[in-house]
C-alpha cells in the first residue's frame, strides 16, 4: 500500500502537470485561488496535506471536468490524508524527519553515503540506542529511547519481505572505526552489517581511508527511487533539519558522486572481507 507521502507526491506532480499543461505560472494560479505562491510549491511537491477543497478548486481552474478523472483525484487526496504507520510514533520523530520516514517506506531503492554513522537500516538496537542517548542528552526518559528504537527496528522491515527495499549503502571506513556504545556493541554492529549484506537485495561497500580525497567528503546523502512516483529525491540531513533535492541536474550530480565513491570503494566482498576482519580482532584498549 502506498504510504501517504507518496501519495502527496504522486498528487502534486499530476497538479503541476495539469498547470503546466494550461500553460499558467504558480504565480498566477496562487493569485487567482487565493493562495500563497509558497503554497502552489508545497503542494505541487507533496511537502504538505492536501484539503479536497483546494484540490477541487485547483481542477476547475485547469479545466479538469470528466467525472472520473474528478473522482480519481478526490480519491487519491482522500488516501493522501490518511496516517502511516510510524505516526503512531510521532512524539518520537521531528516534523522533517517524518517525511523521510515516509518517502523511506514506500522507495524501491535507496542509494547511500554515510560518513559518521551506520544507516539506521542496518543498525542493532545497541547501536541505535547508544546513538538516540547521545543525539539527545537532555532526555532523560528511558522509555522515550525505547520507542525511538522500537520505531527503528520496526523500519527495518522494509529491506525484508517478499518485496524487499534495494539498499546500496557506502561507508566511510571511519563509520566502522568509531566505537559506538563500546566493543561489544560495535562487534554485534559489524557482524549484524556483513549479515545484511549477504542479503541480495543488500550491497554494503566500505570506503577505505586510503582511497584518500573524494568529492563525497564533508556530507552525507540518500538517493530515493520509486516504482511507481516518477523521478528521485535526494535526501541530506543536518542536525535541526533536512533538505530534499529534486531538480535533475541536482540529482545527476548525486548520482556522479554516488557513482564515483562505489567505484572508489572496496568491492562488496573486499568490504564483507574487510569487516569480518574487524569484528575478529575486536574493539579492544
Amino acid at each position: 500500500m502506498d504510504s501517504p507521502t507518496v501519495l502527496r507526491r504522486r498528487l502534486g506532480s499530476e497538479l503541476r502537470r495539469l498547470r503546466e499543461r494550461t500553460g499558467r505560472q504558480a504565480k498566477s494560479v496562487a493569485d487567482e485561488l487565493g493562495f500563497s505562491a509558497t503554497k502552489i510549491s508545497r503542494i505541487e511537491s507533496g511537502q504538505t496535506t492536501l484539503k479536497e477543497s483546494d484540490v477541487r478548486a485547483m481542477l476547475e481552474l485547469y479545466g479538469v471536468s470528466d467525472p472520473a478523472e474528478l473522482h480519481q483525484f478526490v480519491s487519491l487526496t482522500r488516501r493522501s490524508t490518511q496516517r502511516g504507520w510510524w505516526h503512531d510514533y510521532g512524539d518520537t520523530l521531528p516534523d522533517w524527519f517524518q517525511t523521510y520516514v515516509g518517502l523511506e517506506a514506500d522507495a524501491s531503492r535507496i542509494r547511500s553515503y554515510e560518513s559518521e554513522l551506520v544507516p539506521g537500516l542496518f543498525q542493532t538496537a545497541g547501536y541505535a540506542r547508544e546513538v538516540f542517548r547521545t543525539f539527545w542528552p537532555e532526555q532523560k526518559d528511558e522509555r522515550m529511547i525505547e520507542r525511538r528504537v522500537k520505531l527503528r527496528m520496526q523500519r527495518q522491515e522494509l529491506i525484508r519481505g517478499p518485496e524487499p527495499l534495494t539498499v546500496h549503502a557506502v561507508l566511510s571506513e571511519a563509520v566502522l572505526r568509531r566505537v559506538v556504545g563500546g566493543a561489544d556493541v560495535m562487534t554485534e554492529q559489524v557482524n549484524e552489517l556483513i549479515k545484511a549484506a549477504q542479503q541480495p537485495n543488500i550491497t554494503v561497500q566500505v570506503l577505505s581511508f586510503n582511497a584518500g580525497a573524494h568529492p563525497a567528503m564533508g556530507t552525507n546523502f540518500r538517493i530515493l527511487s520509486f516504482s511507481e512516483v516518477p523521478g528521485e529525491i535526494a535526501f541530506c540531513e543536518s542536525v535541526t533539519s533536512s533538505l530534499y533535492i529534486e531538480k535533475e541536474p541536482d540529482i545527476a550530480r548525486h548520482e556522479y558522486v554516488f557513482d564515483h565513491i562505489t567505484s572508489l570503494a572496496m568491492t562488496p566482498a573486499e568490504s564483507a572481507s574487510w569487516m569480518q576482519q574487524l569484528a575478529t580482532e575486536g574493539y579492544g584498549p
